[in-house]
């Protein structure tokens, strides 16, 4: 049985780690010098597609085929018969599936993790996000191991309920997808606890302001204070004397903002500014912010690890449940 499945999955598995270590070669010899900005856009939004793509491909043409192949053709039958357990026959692939997947996609992150630390380290200056936020954290450290593993088992999962491969592909990927989007803004904000602040709203913590037009001069809607360099922020709000959010400033605040250009922006216009912004703190209006800080870039990446292996044993477990019912 092992040496069965193993001829399955050596094609596939060497093509894939073939193909992994050219990206690797290029990586190596691509990698951008630490504090320096080249033209490094394409590899870098590549290296990120690719990273996000692998674990989805594989759980579609690695986990969803090695199952829909027997089961469409009827061979698990005689495999079967042949003295070997339903049990033993599933636990054979997946034992050679997960653990090549998840190495196979665990690498690629790693490797692009260390090509992209120049970049990483230099969020900000040159236009990138810090690697902690949620467009970047799935492209990043040791995550990946994950998502391959909970996506090849996922396609074995849905290749046993379906039973037909182009369908459990397409059902497969569209699972994984959804997942991947919600983990970022339903769990993984949750996993440790935000950090939060009340800040005091003056001319020096505002970063930015968006407003609309009043009879007085523009009203600001909303305001934004300075954020700690490379964090996750969570919210940015403002909060009422009550502590509740509010969308829109009271009208006296009206004429904080100067319609002038800012290159016209004299020292009268500053301090009237100043004064609107420490008016609104005396009305007790604060700025809250809730944000995860970029040192726990390593203990989410853990988290989320932990979370994907536990949801792969939980898939697994079904997989070995349903199989018992399978004719």
């Amino acid at each position: 049985m092992t040496w069965l499945a193993w001829r399955q999955l050596r094609f596939p598995l060497a093509s894939v780690y073939a193909a992994l270590a050219l990206v690797a070669v290029v990586l190596v010899l691509t990698r951008p010098e630490p504090g320096g900005f080249g033209d490094e856009e394409f590899l870098y939004r590549g290296s990120m597609l690719a990273v996000y793509a692998l674990p989805a491909l594989l759980g579609v043409f690695w986990g969803v085929p090695m199952i829909t192949r027997e089961l469409e053709t009827g061979t698990h039958n005689l495999v079967w018969n042949q003295s070997v357990t339903r049990t033993r026959w599933l636990g054979v692939k997946l034992g050679l599936g997960v653990p090549a997947a998840a190495v196979a996609a665990g690498l690629l992150g790693l490797v692009v993790t260390w090509w992209a630390g120049p970049l990483d380290a230099s969020a900000g200056d040159g236009g990138y996000d810090p690697r902690i936020t949620p467009g970047l954290f799935a492209a990043r450290g040791i995550a990946p191991f994950g998502y391959a593993a909970f996506a090849f088992v996922l396609g074995v999962a849905v290749a046993i309920l379906v039973r037909r491969t182009v369908v459990a592909m397409a059902v497969t990927l569209v699972v994984f997808a959804a997942v991947q989007v919600a983990v970022p803004f339903a769990v993984r904000p949750h996993l440790l606890p935000p950090v939060e602040e009340t800040v005091a709203i003056t001319a020096q913590t505002i970063a930015g302001v968006q407003a609309e037009p009043g009879p007085d001069g523009d009203v600001p809607e909303a305001l934004r204070v300075f954020e700690p360099e490379g964090a996750w922020v969570l919210a940015n709000e403002t909060l009422d004397p009550n502590g509740a959010v509010v969308h829109r400033l009271p009208a006296s605040v009206g004429g904080c903002l100067p319609r002038v250009p800012i290159g016209q922006i004299d020292a009268r216009v500053l301090d009237r500014m100043r004064e609107c912004f420490a008016r609104l703190s005396d009305l007790g209006y604060r700025q809250h912010l809730a944000y995860h800080p970029a040192s726990r870039f390593w203990p989410l990446q853990w988290l989320e690890l932990a979370l994907y292996l536990a949801s792969t044993a939980l898939l697994t477990w079904f997989c070995f449940r349903r199989l018992r019912h399978l004719s």
